[in-house]
């Protein structure tokens, strides 16, 4: 269906949270809505921010321009925006762009009559992000703990504070993230795969695959075939629970477990059955 024609399917009035009417409108074939207008709001804001930081700053190199968060003297209070102000409000437009643009899904969502499962989705890696900059320095007690925003100066934070943990993959929730990342790869790729292998017929003339051929193909390799609606369920969940569990094992180094994470493991040692 060209896209023109299947405008008129889906470009309806209503389903708006905030304005009626008044923001229900559309710019070419996107909506925008009120949300739309904060997301651009804050985006041009935290960009604009952004560049000020780097004019401030040593170097225009790409690579190494940072907006740093704020000394760990200053605590939870508002910092000077040139020691870390700017990170400050970098922060707050960040979120507001990333829940602007999550609202924005449920008003779209709403006027398609579908269900909220984009939005719900964003939202765990609005989670992931807003548990990085907020709630973890929120309770170590100082926004410094926060990840500067840079190329170099971010991966400089990622490898300091796994080292802080002597072997930050030995921490749990690290273990559970990756093992869903790894495995919502492999499952999808395999659905991409079968998909593909389906609508693209092994020599010109054969006939396309159905879902039969799909579901029976699986059935032969593995036994089992989830079906054309619970792969995507089952990609769903994996992603989810990527984002969900990453977020997690962040959030729990430091405020909750401060000793190298190799330790965390010495229960598993004392079981009484070693002994």
């Amino acid at each position: 269906m060209a896209m023109l024609s299947f405008e008129r399917k889906y470009r309806v009035r209503g389903g708006t949270l905030v304005g009626g009417d008044l923001f229900d409108f559309w710019f070419g074939p996107f909506y925008v809505g009120f949300f739309g207008v904060t997301t651009i709001f804050f985006t041009f804001l935290g960009t604009a921010l952004i560049l000020w930081d780097a004019a401030l700053g040593p170097t225009w190199n790409v690579w190494l321009i940072s907006v740093d968060p704020p000394p760990l003297e200053y605590g939870l209070s508002f910092a000077p925006l040139r020691e870390g102000g700017i990170w400050q409000l970098v922060t707050i437009c960040a979120i507001g762009a990333f829940v602007s643009w999550a609202l924005r899904q449920v008003e779209i969502a709403r006027k398609l009559g579908i269900g909220l499962h984009v939005p719900i989705a964003f939202s765990f890696a609005i989670f992931a992000y807003v548990s990085l900059v907020v709630i973890r320095p929120v309770l170590l007690g100082a926004w410094g703990h926060g990840f500067p925003y840079g190329i170099w100066s971010h991966l400089d934070w990622v490898s300091n504070v796994g080292y802080q943990y002597l072997h930050f993959h030995y921490n749990p929730a690290h273990m559970l993230a990756v093992t869903f990342f790894f495995t919502t790869t492999l499952a999808l790729s395999l659905h991409g795969s079968l998909v593909l292998s389906a609508v693209n017929p092994a020599k010109k003339g054969d006939t396309v695959k159905t879902p039969e051929h799909e579901d029976t193909f699986f059935r032969d390799l593995i036994g089992y075939s989830v079906g054309t609606l619970g792969i995507h369920r089952l990609g769903l969940f994996l992603a989810l629970n990527a984002g969900f569990w990453s977020a997690i094992c962040i959030i729990i180094s430091g405020p909750f477990w401060s000793r190298g994470w190799p330790e965390w493991w010495t229960w598993w040692l004392n079981l009484p059955v070693w002994s």
